[in-house]
């Protein structure tokens, strides 16, 4: 009888022992399996982070791209309407003139450059370069009479400043 007592004994520790390591090897692994969770998340963010960073860069380099090429155009297109604004008796040649800047300025449309509004507008040392003051009593203060030169913009970035008159 004791012997079965002993034998009892020894399977309820044996058990209470494998019933602690499985207690200890399932923490363990909840624990390895939170890590890797965590890992998993944090790396998933990290690459999410990464797309954002890497479109944003792409942008950035296309509409520097797109600036450095359209500020070498930007003097064709001044000449064009230059070439209009003297007019001509040969009204073919003035068409053929008109169509040539509409393609240059539908391409630059397409690209996203725009043209800086100026006359009429106030004065805005962020995209208009004054080259003149003058007194108007019909204009406001630090509006814009006239336009030498007009200013593009791609998205945020001026490619060249509207060249203008400022009134009062």
């Amino acid at each position: 009888m004791a012997e079965k007592e002993n034998k009892e004994k020894l399977e309820e520790e044996s058990n209470e022992v494998e019933a602690k390591e499985t207690e200890v090897i399932e923490n363990k692994i909840e624990t390895e399996l939170d890590e890797l969770n965590d890992r998993y998340k944090r790396l998933f963010a990290e690459f999410e982070n990464y797309k954002k960073r890497n479109m944003k860069e792409k942008e950035t380099l296309r509409n520097m791209l797109v600036s450095d090429i359209m500020t070498s155009i930007l003097p064709i297109i001044d000449n064009l309407e230059k070439a209009i604004s003297t007019g001509t008796k040969d009204t073919a040649y003035e068409d053929g003139i008109k169509m040539v800047l509409k393609q240059l300025k539908d391409m630059l449309a397409y690209h996203g450059v725009k043209e800086i509004e100026a006359e009429g507008k106030p004065f805005d040392p962020e995209l208009h370069e004054a080259v003149s003051h003058v007194t108007d009593e019909k204009l406001g203060k630090n509006i814009i009479k006239e336009e030498f030169r007009k200013g593009y913009i791609i998205g945020n970035k001026v490619i060249r400043h509207s060249m203008v008159i400022v009134a009062n």
